[in-house]
């Protein structure tokens, strides 16, 4: 109980309180996903283990509208489905977010349905270790992952993935997704709950409903899908992080608007500070397949990095919450 206290001060103190820490929180990025398949019960465990603050759900749908945590509504990557004979003619092409994608998708399986598969690495070429673990976790619900959280005291950080698409084929995920936070009592602000969502409009609705943290993520190039209108780039700047402000409490941005290069930081922690809003980074992953070529060590794309020095920069220059796929190394 202490450390969720602790962890909800922490989402509540003003940003530049945070910055000067020099202590960024751990958002464990699916889990320890780089130890463990990421979104599965281990996975989250082992990050909660490592001293993980937050641990992170990405939320897709399945086809009798429950909320179940996948990367992507497709699956072929991260679960056996295609080892199933019975789901074999599953297999399509459709548009998600405007890009075709072919393979299995969560909208066109029953909860039921979904628990008898089960999860296995994503990226087995760069973490075969991860392998070892492949076949023994069954999807997760959000639920499921709300109460690993809450016995273990930590936060849970989750993102909506592709909400329009989802409201699209009939499946409301924001109310799904409040009427949870409603039944959990976590629609406050000092819920240690932090929502995050590529779109703007998913996120401006969430604010008029509940007094939850939100969190604005921004890409490095492109713009919000619900947004053609509008690019990440403008919402960068002063004035487009004024707008966040104006409903979120937080902005997650790829590390690389934050540091191009190794040493030269931009302007874009002190300016969302300025406005008010909290910043993350992602995605912290200590393989060199990840890093700048000057944080690399040696020429094994699967070896670890210089991971530790890298987060040690974000942090010098006010850093306040760091997306990590191997928690341990951010403590």
């Amino acid at each position: 109980m202490f450390r969720l206290i602790l962890l909800t001060v922490a989402i509540l103190t003003t940003s530049p309180a945070l910055s000067q820490t020099h202590q960024p929180l751990i958002i464990a990025h699916r889990g320890a996903s780089g130890e463990r398949p990421e979104h599965t019960r281990v996975a989250y465990e082992r990050a909660i283990k490592q001293g993980a603050d937050f641990i992170e759900p990405d939320l897709v749908m399945s086809r009798d509208g429950v909320l179940v945590v996948r990367h992507e509504n497709e699956i072929g990557g991260t679960t056996d489905v295609a080892a199933h004979p019975e789901f074999s003619a599953r297999r399509v092409t459709k548009t998600v977010d405007g890009e075709l994608v072919t393979g299995w998708f969560t909208e066109d399986f029953t909860l039921a349905e979904l628990k008898t598969l089960r999860a296995r690495e994503r990226l087995p070429d760069l973490r075969p270790a991860n392998t070892a673990f492949d076949g023994r976790d069954p999807i997760l619900t959000f639920e499921e992952v709300l109460d690993i959280a809450a016995v273990a005291g930590v936060g849970v950080a989750p993102e909506l993935k592709h909400p329009s698409y989802f409201t699209a084929l009939d499946l409301p995920m924001e109310d799904v997704f409040v009427a949870t936070l409603e039944r959990r009592g976590l629609t406050g602000a000092d819920a240690p709950v932090l929502i995050q969502c590529f779109e703007v409009g998913p996120l401006q609705r969430l604010r008029a409903r509940i007094a939850t943290p939100l969190l604005q993520l921004v890409a490095a190039s492109g713009g919000p899908f619900d947004r053609p209108d509008l690019r990440y780039a403008a919402m960068t700047t002063p004035r487009g992080l004024a707008d966040i402000a104006t409903y979120a409490d937080w902005i997650g941005v790829d590390t690389a608007l934050i540091e191009p290069a190794p040493g030269a930081p931009t302007a874009l922690i002190a300016e969302a500070h300025a406005a008010g809003l909290g910043v993350a980074a992602w995605t912290f992953r200590a393989e060199n397949a990840f890093l700048p070529e000057a944080d690399r060590i040696g020429d094994d794309p699967t070896a670890h990095g210089r991971l530790r020095e890298r987060l040690a920069r974000f942090a010098r220059s006010g850093l306040d919450a760091a997306f990590m796929d191997q928690p341990a190394l951010g403590r």
